[in-house]
């Protein structure tokens, strides 16, 4: 099987799996003079289960590409699309409990 298959399935594969919209899943792969570059696109309310909590699971996909590279000798990153205008929630300021801090103030 040919590396552009390999590396661009599997990400593929794994995603699926941790999605709730697997349909909406797609990578597109790029080579340049820097190496692969694998632009995974999803559907937008499942950014949060593969970026995880603070960006752990993508951290173990990108871990996981490296070795699939470096066993073929190919360096290859992954970016995750992030359409123009989307927005993750803010934090609301009530969520945050201010009580402690007016103990610290003299």
């Amino acid at each position: 099987m040919e590396q552009a298959v390999k590396d661009k399935e599997f990400l593929e594969y794994i995603v699926k799996a941790i999605v709730s919209n697997p349909d909406k899943v797609s990578a597109e792969r790029t080579v340049d003079e820097m190496g692969v570059l694998l632009t995974l696109k999803i559907d937008p309310s499942d950014m949060g289960y593969v970026i995880g909590r603070r960006g752990q699971t993508a951290q173990a996909i990108r871990t996981l590409l490296k070795i699939i590279g470096a066993k073929n000798q190919a360096r290859i990153n992954l970016k995750i699309y992030e359409p123009e205008g989307s927005r993750r929630p803010s934090r609301r300021n009530e969520d945050i409990d201010t009580s402690s801090v007016d103990d610290l103030k003299i």
